[in-house]
């Protein structure tokens, strides 16, 4: 979880605020240089921040995006290939926020230094700042952020006689309800980091992490095991086994999740504030009845126990400058802008990608088009990021491998992951 006395002393420096110096130029060696801004794909709203940023920089760069694949994994292997290569034509680029330590202890990003660090991360939500640090130093500054809720269809659960906002609605209680009324609860149980989410989430919500000391590499503690873990897989086994699992369990991700919900047998579901948009899109375009999308209920994450608040999952993206690029100065000068709160909020409202900002929040047109806007703030602000370690990748593969397919998981299974674990970071075992 986010641990406050480490950020709060990187952001207690006093620094001057200003705002993004405005350039723009031409691309030729004897003019201003052009900017290469790697992205994760979007409907166009980086795309948009670069231009308005260049357009603002009264001519000192310009900025081309270069588009990364769309799954996280991919982009990540090309931009390792390019800088393990150190190629100087990454000048920025959008890191999904699971890699942001891998990259940082590579050496592969330029460090933001204390002063930008204050005006960068400046009304902020503390969680998606901690994403970005890396051995107390910020190496990439938060440019969207997320959180997963708990969706649910409003009759059905009236039907049952529940409150999912409730202190005592678990997701014992959840599952119960769901086989009770004979329905589905949707979850990611496909072979993919969105599984991953799932258990992290049930592990931070227990009290427990999957991972302790992360900060020590390959020397880390794989930690699974115990009441919060064994909690964990008993849920993640159980509702995999259940009436409530649905058929296509596991090889559901985000989308395939959001059909079951929507349909005939749908009554619960964990999956981020997009899918709210994408009901009303589906509306307008005559694929879903209207009915559902007033049908529709939201609440935080479920808890795993009543005496608890639970550690919603964690999502988002931060914005990193290449270690060899020949322009930092105004690559950085080009995140300043880019990652301002009002272009963070203008992109939730374009892309439906929350805004780190908290003030983002508070926006008239972010509440009418988020009527759950202050849950989402609540939840990222309180939200569990999974392990920040340079051997993300060992460690996330390590704990699909072991729980995967969800109806195998048992009582040995936290154990068994701590071990295989250990020697995928020991490099006795490979993934």
């Amino acid at each position: 979880m986010f641990r406050s006395s480490r950020v709060g002393s990187i952001l207690g420096l006093t620094a001057a605020m200003v705002g993004c110096i405005a350039l723009s130029g031409c691309s030729d060696d004897s003019g201003p240089p052009t900017l290469n801004w790697y992205i994760n794909p979007d409907n166009g709203g980086q795309a948009t921040r670069a231009q308005q940023c260049a357009d603002a920089s009264n001519g000192a760069y310009k900025v081309s995006i270069q588009t990364l694949p769309t799954d996280a994994t991919q982009q990540r292997e090309q931009l390792v290939r390019r800088l393990a290569a150190k190629d100087s034509s990454i000048d920025a680029m959008s890191l999904d926020i699971i890699y942001t330590a891998e990259f940082a202890n590579a050496g592969f990003l330029r460090p933001y230094t204390a002063e930008e660090t204050v005006r960068l991360t400046a009304g902020m939500l503390p969680a998606p700042i901690e994403t970005g640090i890396w051995k107390d130093t910020l190496y990439a500054t938060p440019i969207k952020s997320n959180a997963q809720l708990l969706w649910y269809r409003k009759s059905l659960v009236a039907q049952a006689g529940l409150d999912p906002n409730s202190p005592t609605f678990t997701w014992d209680v959840m599952q119960k309800a769901a086989v009770d009324a004979g329905k589905k609860i949707s979850v990611p149980g496909a072979r993919y980091e969105g599984f991953m989410v799932w258990i992290n989430a049930l592990v931070l919500s227990g009290g427990g992490q999957i991972l302790t000391d992360p900060e020590a590499g390959k020397d880390a503690v794989p930690s699974m095991a115990g009441p919060a873990g064994d909690k964990a897989a008993e849920i993640v086994g159980n509702l995999a086994r259940s009436s409530a699992a649905p058929s296509d369990l596991t090889t559901a991700m985000e989308e395939q999740a959001r059909a079951v919900f929507q349909g005939d047998n749908g009554m619960f579901m964990t999956n981020w504030p997009y899918i709210y948009a994408a009901a009303r899109t589906a509306v307008e375009e005559g694929t879903l009845n209207q009915s559902v999308v007033d049908d529709i209920g939201w609440a935080r994450y479920p808890r795993v126990s009543a005496d608890r608040e639970s550690g919603p999952p964690l999502g988002g993206a931060n914005m990193a400058i290449g270690a060899y690029s020949k322009h930092p100065d105004l690559a950085v000068q080009l995140a300043e802008c880019a990652t301002s709160v009002e272009k963070a909020t203008q992109y939730m409202l374009d892309e439906g990608e929350p805004s780190p900002f908290s003030a983002s929040y508070d926006d008239p047109r972010v509440r009418e088009e988020y009527p759950f806007a202050d849950l989402i703030r609540e939840s990222i602000a309180q939200g569990g990021p999974r392990p920040i370690t340079p051997f993300y990748v060992d460690v996330a593969g390590s704990v699909i491998n072991t729980w995967h397919p969800a109806n195998s998981v048992g009582p040995s299974t936290p154990a068994e992951t701590d071990s295989f674990m250990a020697d995928v970071l020991s490099g006795k075992r490979l993934l």
